[in-house]
């Protein structure tokens, strides 16, 4: 009797032993949609461009104002990730996560998977999603003075703690106005789509 309670016990605890977390159920992928985040910034116009981030946490879906818990920030133009090195600009925050990014062609029902060599860190020589006109998110019109999401660009995202999230930004301007007048519409108010794998180890969304 006692040789099959001894049996057993070990019989259960091999069974508890090989159950890991790659039994557990996977977390539901988050879509989500941000409306009028606002990125201000002082400066610019040849001046210097200050002013502090609008840090960003995937986790929450909200505005972060801790120093750890956020893994994107927005200041006019600029994207910045939580990951690399200062770059020298006036009031970033410290960067002390794993975060990463890269600009990927397509749309956000095509950009299924992530690409684990594409990610750049911010350092001082340049940011993971680069600025200026048709180098990172967005175009420039010299005439309009408009700033428009480019087309079929998609910034994707290793958060501060190696998750992963991509991002469609559908308007620079407050209201998310169709025809954006640069001179009326206030500008610096992010809306965009937003997707994130809240699952370990998960390059799939």
């Amino acid at each position: 009797m006692k040789t099959l309670k001894l049996l057993f016990l070990s019989f259960l605890i091999i069974s508890l032993s090989s159950c890991s977390d790659d039994d557990e159920p996977l977390l539901d992928v988050v879509s989500n949609k941000v409306t009028n985040f606002h990125a201000p910034q002082a400066g610019g116009m040849g001046q210097p461009i200050t002013g502090e981030f609008a840090k960003f946490s995937f986790a929450t879906g909200v505005q972060s104002s801790s120093s750890t818990e956020w893994d994107i920030g927005f200041r006019g133009t600029t994207i910045i990730v939580n990951g690399g090195t200062a770059t020298g600009t006036a009031d970033e925050p410290t960067r002390n996560g794993q975060g990463g990014a890269y600009v990927a062609s397509g749309t956000m029902a095509s950009v299924l998977d992530v690409d684990t060599t594409k990610f750049k860190q911010d350092a001082s020589s340049a940011l993971a999603i680069t600025t200026g006109s048709g180098n990172g998110w967005y175009t420039y019109n010299g005439q309009s003075h408009v700033i428009s999401p480019t087309p079929g660009k998609i910034l994707v995202f290793k958060t501060h703690d190696g998750l992963y999230a991509k991002i469609e930004i559908l308007s620079y301007y407050k209201d998310s106005p169709a025809s954006p007048n640069a001179f009326t519409d206030p500008s610096r108010y992010y809306t965009f789509n937003y997707i994130y794998q809240p699952n370990k180890g998960q390059t799939s969304f």
